[in-house]
């Protein structure tokens, strides 16, 4: 009975060995369980209701100014857009305008550059005028005459080709535009103010007078 009693006794002392959770199964399930309610959708909707209204307002605040910022940026590039292409614009504008001023300027250039060129001719046609004008019809058949003549008319055409035009005087109204009157004279045949005689042939180019008529005009 001694011994019986000694060996409960030993039995009840020696404490019973704590489980680690780790290495228990059902337990680890447990956990593994919890920790995966825990990240569910759920769980984080129930975390969110949770939240504190003052932390819900910041989060409202700070998405609002996140979307006011995005929203001037987004304007700031706009007008910024605008601006270089309204500048683009312009520049390409004035170029244009200075391309067309440049080629009016050298169409100028040209055009007066020619100008003095058949004012400097102008005198010759004069001289062929004149010398055709005073042979007789025998000497204009003869061919030094014929060659004359044909010189004189390649030169009209030059001038004309230059839009080179003579200016009509004889028996037209005296125009002070297109005629330089030098003479004037009693003609009862004639109408007042009108030319009477041309002394040396007018020409426009181009529709501008490069010398002036030279006219007798009746009074």
């Amino acid at each position: 009975m001694a011994e019986d009693k000694k060996e409960r006794e030993i039995t009840e002392e020696i404490p019973e060995e704590e489980v680690d959770p780790e290495n228990d199964p059902e337990k680890r399930e447990d956990a593994l369980k919890k920790a995966t309610e825990d990240d569910s959708p759920a769980a984080a909707e129930e975390k969110q209701a949770e939240e504190k209204p003052e932390e819900k307002e910041k989060s409202r605040l700070f998405r609002n100014n996140r979307a006011e910022k995005a929203e001037k940026e987004l304007k700031a590039k706009e007008e910024q857009v605008a601006q270089l292409t309204d500048r683009l614009q312009r520049q390409m504008a004035e170029f244009d305008n200075y391309r067309k001023r440049t080629d009016k300027e050298k169409a100028a250039q040209f055009d007066m550059g020619a100008r003095d060129v058949i004012l400097k001719l102008l005198p010759v046609v004069d001289s062929f005028e004149r010398g055709l004008q005073g042979l007789s019809d025998e000497q204009k058949a003869e061919p030094f005459a014929a060659g004359m003549d044909k010189v004189y008319k390649q030169m009209l055409k030059l001038l004309d080709d230059l839009e080179v035009k003579p200016i009509e005087a004889l028996g037209k109204p005296f125009d002070a535009n297109l005629h330089y009157a030098v003479m004037h004279e009693e003609a009862e045949d004639a109408g007042e103010n009108i030319v009477t005689a041309e002394l040396q042939k007018g020409y426009t180019c181009k529709g501008t007078v490069i010398r002036y008529s030279m006219v007798k005009v009746a009074n």
